[in-house]
């Protein structure tokens, strides 16, 4: 049986970011399932892309996601980043 995924790794790292902003690298790794270093690359694409903002506290990260920013693809492109991670956070069934 083949794995189908319907998000990509950019929507899971930012729903890890949304449910805890002070995540650390390893711990939104492990939650999606990737390395380390893809969670850099791709905290980097949602900065450069005008979706997240990283502030360091010493050694420490702390991300902002800007719930405002329209999702880039034609088919979605009337809803939010927030919008998105809503839809995401709702419990099944409602």
């Amino acid at each position: 049986m083949s794995e189908c995924v319907l998000l990509t790794s950019h929507g899971l790292v930012a729903l890890c970011i949304a449910r805890n902003p002070e995540a650390r690298l390893r711990e939104i790794a492990d939650s999606v399932g990737i390395t380390e270093r893809a969670v850099q690359r791709i905290i980097s694409d949602l900065c450069e892309a005008g979706y997240l903002s990283r502030d360091r506290h010493g050694r420490q990260n702390s991300y902002e996601l800007h719930l405002d920013e329209p999702l880039r693809h034609p088919l979605v492109s009337d809803s939010t980043l927030g919008e998105l991670l809503d839809a995401l956070a709702q419990p099944v069934g409602t």
